[in-house]
């Protein structure tokens, strides 16, 4: 009876090393992987998400700057009378394609 306990003391000890072990083994996995996803993304010279907020909020604010000088453009010209005076017309924003499904 005591030996029997023995050895379901042993095997629980010997297992429990194992879980460890295999854990240990998932962590170093993990590590491993996010470490090449770094390197692999660091290497496609991304943006940060900073550095496009950044840029978009520039284009709205140039854009934006454009359209007011586009109307003053208008108002000097009817203002002082020129015959055939354009009206200058800002682009739209280029829409997306259409996505393939």
């Amino acid at each position: 009876m005591q030996s029997e306990k023995r050895i379901f003391d042993d095997l629980a000890k010997v297992l429990n090393g194992v879980a460890g072990t295999v854990a240990g083994m998932g962590r170093e996995a993990e590590a491993s992987m996010r470490e090449r996803a770094r390197e692999w993304a660091g290497g496609l010279d991304l943006v940060t998400r900073e550095e496009f907020d950044a840029v978009k909020t520039l284009a709205a604010n140039a854009r934006a700057e454009a359209d007011a000088l586009a109307k003053r453009v208008a108002a000097l010209e009817a203002a002082a009378g020129m015959k055939g005076a354009t009206t200058v017309k800002t682009k739209a924003a280029p829409k997306k394609p259409a996505a393939d499904s």
